[in-house]
């Protein structure tokens, strides 16, 4: 397995470590609910090294980036970022992934850890076109440190006005006494914060550094099991669960980052405008349960009657609300805020009904 340069210290403190994305990785240090509540409460550090980070350069990127992703790029200004899915020739999810625009003819693409060899091919081989690609996951280490009090304790790092870069907005700039740290306004838990993107070889500068601030700011090492249930909490969708090759945008949700605009010459652009006017036959919803129980990927959601309508693509017990939440798909027109229905755990029917995400308000 593969090794972010922060493994070393993950095993010296102690954190429960197992194989995802082809990395050891951390999955818990002090407990999922008490790295669940810091982050909410507090701030928390992720090692998200195990990202992959493709450059498209040159003056055909903006025309293979309109080819191969759902939204809008020429609508993304230098410092603005998007959030997008790589679309398949079929409609379906090749992946979701962040767009960071650095100038007219540059742009940076964070794909999943999972797809990073899988989308990269995929780019080459829609790239018709020209652009240059570059695959520089390996040249790249990232840091999330997400939370209420993330920019004060950042702030008190660097020289840049975190303030006055917005939501899915960068700079880059100095960090932690380090030049040309990317800075990135965005996050996956829902509670606020910062990623940082840096060469391997300053990692433990930076991770240092933010240790050394980070007491007086409740700063703790955070694991995969919590950024789990944060990112479910928040209702973001998870490729490889939400998301595949064979869901569209349109049935999870994402009608809002697919742009059919004039000019835009997109993969699989008729078919999704036929969803957009006519609808779908399934749609991704959120699940409270009314009853007792934690719901889990794979379960069957069923109406009133007992008739099957649908699956769970994620679910757990609520850390916040001490309830089980869920994502699912589920059959058109149960889809419907309000709609009560169940899901089958261990052969009994537990009582639910569908809710608009965030769990956590």
């Amino acid at each position: 397995m593969k090794e972010t340069p922060f493994h070393a210290v993950h095993v010296a403190l102690g954190a429960k470590m197992a194989p995802f994305a082809g990395y050891d990785m951390p999955v818990e240090y002090s407990g999922i609910i008490d790295e669940h509540m810091t982050v909410v409460n507090a701030c928390g550090v992720f090692d998200v090294s195990h990202m992959g980070e493709f450059w498209v350069k040159g003056p055909h990127a903006l025309d293979l980036l309109q080819k191969i992703s759902s939204n809008d790029v020429a609508s993304l200004t230098i410092g603005k970022i998007q959030y997008t899915t790589l679309l398949h020739e079929n409609g379906g999810i090749v992946d979701d992934f962040l767009i960071y625009r650095y100038d007219q003819t540059k742009y940076l693409c964070v794909v999943n850890a999972a797809n990073i060899d899988k989308d990269f091919a995929y780019f080459n081989e829609q790239n018709t076109i020209g652009a240059e690609l570059e695959n520089a996951s390996e040249n790249m280490a990232q840091l999330a440190i997400q939370g209420p009090k993330a920019i004060d304790l950042l702030q008190k790092l660097t020289e840049v006005d975190l303030n006055s870069i917005p939501y899915y907005s960068f700079k880059e700039g100095p960090f932690a006494g380090l030049e040309h740290v990317i800075l990135s306004h965005t996050g996956y838990t829902g509670c606020g914060g910062f990623e940082l993107y840096f060469y391997p070889k300053d990692a433990m500068t930076i991770w240092n550094a933010l240790f050394n601030v980070g007491g007086d700011y409740g700063l703790k090492p955070i694991g995969l099991g919590a950024r789990d249930t944060l990112r479910l909490e928040a209702g973001f969708c998870l490729y490889g669960h939400e998301l595949n090759d064979e869901i569209t945008p349109i049935e999870a949700g994402l009608g809002w980052i697919t742009k059919l605009v004039d000019g835009k010459q997109m993969l699989a652009k008729e078919l999704l405008a036929k969803q957009k006017k006519e609808g779908v036959s399934k749609k991704l919803v959120g699940i409270e349960l009314t009853g007792r129980g934690i719901p889990r990927e794979g379960y069957a959601v069923v109406d009133q009657s007992g008739n099957e309508i649908g699956y769970v693509t994620s679910g757990t017990m609520s850390p916040i609300r001490r309830v089980g939440i869920a994502m699912a798909y589920v059959q058109v027109p149960f889809n419907k805020l309000g709609t009560e229905v169940g899901i089958i755990i261990r052969n009994r029917v537990i009582p639910a009904r569908i809710v608009k995400p965030p769990f956590r308000k």
